[in-house]
């Protein structure tokens, strides 16, 4: 299954709200799950004046996308400026993707275990599917470490 199927997948259950959750990955405290809160923060080092409306908005996307799915830094910036997804510039895609401060190597557990959900993998096929540029586009430095979190 490749990464816009994925994706796809991730916001029709979005939509209509099937989604499921064991307790214990929730943290009752505020009610996220442990990737959202590891997701991303907007950096505070550029005040968000500097940034355009559509950098803002792009922002908030990308926020939403990575609070719904595990994306890499490369993936986020092409479901945001893709012409199927949400339509922003690349550079405006960019400056909302860098203005996140995201652990990419819990995004790409995130991502596995998702794959691992519906599907079995090998070793070397979750790492290929991860770090492919027609996949989820995770460095192999973050394909790896992810394999290694999920037990492969």
């Amino acid at each position: 299954m490749n990464s816009r199927t994925k994706k796809a997948m991730a916001g029709v259950l979005l939509v209509t709200g099937v989604a499921t959750m064991t307790a214990c990955e929730i943290d009752e405290g505020n009610g996220k799950t442990a990737g959202e809160k590891a997701a991303a923060e907007v950096k505070k080092d550029k005040p968000e004046s500097d940034f355009t409306v559509a950098q803002e908005n792009a922002i908030d996307s990308a926020q939403s996308y990575l609070d719904m799915s595990g994306f890499s830094h490369d993936g986020l910036v092409e479901q945001l400026s893709s012409k199927y997804g949400d339509g922003y510039s690349v550079k405006d895609a960019t400056v909302a993707v860098d203005a996140l401060d995201v652990d990419w190597n819990a995004e790409a557990v995130q991502s596995a275990k998702s794959y691992l959900d519906m599907s079995g993998f090998s070793r070397a096929g979750l790492i290929q599917q991860l770090s492919s540029p027609s996949g989820d586009q995770f460095t192999k430095a973050q394909a790896t470490y992810a394999a290694d979190k999920v037990g492969l």
